[in-house]
């Protein structure tokens, strides 16, 4: 899968090319984010869309909501960063997602995406929370916005196809972990680690 950082989205503009990682820079930051993938069937289909409108970064990423975009990090700090992830999914709990109709982001940026529904707070919370720790800390131009990009960095006329053509999409499913990706130089981003969501219930809601 995969994370301009368009609207939390994931962009190989964020680090300067397709095959430039910092990762690859030895004793250099590694780039991370942090999301997790749609599931069967509606993982492929969403992706093949995305390839049939030309979107560059289709295989590179497939599809997936983000919950932290690409993020510089030292290497030495990444067993603490894997151990906050850690603490925060034993205090969340699984939660579930539907995901229905598109939604545009045009004019600001062109990017078509399929909409969130239903498990928008329970998104954002975990976002909030994994964002907390001090090395993920990013500066954003936009609020997070939970979406699944479809397309983006192609003509009009395919966004507005792949608009119309996903209207009707609709899918519902359990979300019971997010993953830790790196950046690797292939451009392709690498899950490093899962992290299951063991919590009992939503923190303030109990």
């Amino acid at each position: 899968m995969a994370l301009s950082l368009r609207l939390e989205g994931w962009s190989e503009k964020a680090g300067g090319g397709r095959g430039l990682s910092t990762s690859d820079s030895p004793g250099g930051p590694v780039r991370i984010g942090v999301a997790f993938d749609i599931p069967e069937p509606w993982g492929s289909q969403l992706t093949r869309r995305r390839v049939l409108a030309g979107d560059p970064l289709a295989r590179y990423v497939p599809a997936h909501l983000t919950l932290l975009g690409p993020t510089d990090v030292a290497p030495d700090l990444l067993p603490g960063v894997e151990k906050h992830l850690a603490a925060v999914a034993a205090q969340y709990p699984p939660y579930t997602l539907h995901l229905r109709g598109t939604g545009t982001f045009r004019p600001v940026t062109e990017v078509v995406f399929v909409a969130v529904a239903a498990g928008i707070s329970e998104c954002e919370q975990l976002a909030a929370a994994i964002g907390a720790a001090e090395p993920l800390r990013r500066q954003s131009r936009f609020p997070y916005h939970p979406h699944v990009t479809v397309a983006q960095d192609v003509p009009p006329d395919m966004l507005d196809e792949v608009y119309d053509d996903l209207a009707d999409f609709s899918a519902r499913f359990r979300v019971d972990r997010f993953t830790l990706f790196e950046h690797g130089g292939d451009g392709r981003w690498k899950p490093r680690r899962d992290f299951l969501l063991e919590g009992g219930v939503l923190p303030g809601t109990g």
